[in-house]
């Protein structure tokens, strides 16, 4: 979920960041049901709040099964240039 987060991250009506993100944290992670061999994952994420001063994007983020929800939870992302 947290690399469907990165692609959310470049799209344009968030701002099309061609900077690099990174992933920065993970909170309320709850996993529901196993998802076995075979399972269609489809995954959706959805932006919670930019700050764009901040370089810090919250998104919320659910895997589902079958239509049914097999995970959960909310994820950091960031922006920045990658060197130090």
């Amino acid at each position: 979920m947290a690399q469907v987060g990165g692609l959310v991250m470049l799209q344009p009506e968030v701002g099309g960041s061609c900077e690099n993100f990174f992933f920065a944290g993970i909170d309320k992670v709850r996993f529901r049901k196993p998802a076995i061999a075979g399972d269609t994952l489809v995954m959706r994420m959805t932006l919670i709040k930019l700050q764009k001063r901040f370089g810090i994007a919250k998104m919320e983020g659910k895997a589902y099964v079958g239509g049914e929800v097999v995970c959960e939870g909310e994820f950091l992302m960031a922006t920045g240039s990658g060197s130090q």
